[in-house]
């Protein structure tokens, strides 16, 4: 089986045939519960089902911690169901770390803390670098932001707002992917 790595935890690969809508609610169902183990409450999370999860969508879950809104979204697999998961295993590996003690809340928080529209802000992003809206690969996103960098740097004669706003685009869409 193979294994993936999403934000510096490894694990296995879903494969998944059939009963997408059924493991869909069974992930979301675990991602409540393990939150639940920090001290959430259902009312302070969301995980938003489609109606058909075996299609390609992203998935997303958020919830509110210390008085932040947190998220994280994942949409590179190709179903929602099989995104899900990976939104699962990640959220399982942090708050685990979290529970430990081998990550410090201010870590957490800052991994996770997000504006509520941030996929707004993802779109307008990738928008200002010039790539299309559904592209989730760093290596493009990379080329992208290095060429409008280098054209709009201060240094070399280039608008500095403009330079900020692509150095801010950048930083944006690194975290979502990195």
């Amino acid at each position: 089986m193979a294994r993936i790595t999403v934000r510096g935890h490894e694990f296995n690969e879903l494969i998944i045939k059939d009963s997408y809508d059924r493991r869909a609610l069974q992930f979301k169902n675990t991602i409540i519960a393990t939150l639940k183990k920090i001290g959430l409450t259902e009312d302070d999370m969301e995980v938003i089902l489609p109606r058909i999860a075996r299609m390609k969508s992203p998935a997303a879950a958020s919830w509110y911690f210390d008085d932040r809104n947190m998220y994280f979204s994942y949409k590179s697999a190709p179903t929602f169901v099989q995104n899900l998961y990976v939104v699962l295993k990640v959220i399982e590996a942090e708050v685990a770390l979290l529970l430990k003690e081998e990550k410090p809340v201010e870590e957490f928080i800052s991994d996770f803390a997000e504006d509520r529209d941030v996929e707004i802000q993802r779109q307008k992003a990738r928008k200002i670098l010039g790539v299309e809206e559904n592209c989730f690969d760093i290596e493009v996103i990379n080329k992208s932001y290095k060429l409008l960098a280098k054209q709009q740097h201060p240094d070399l004669g280039g608008d500095l707002e403009k330079f900020k706003e692509i150095n801010n685009a950048h930083k944006m869409l690194k975290r979502e992917l990195g």
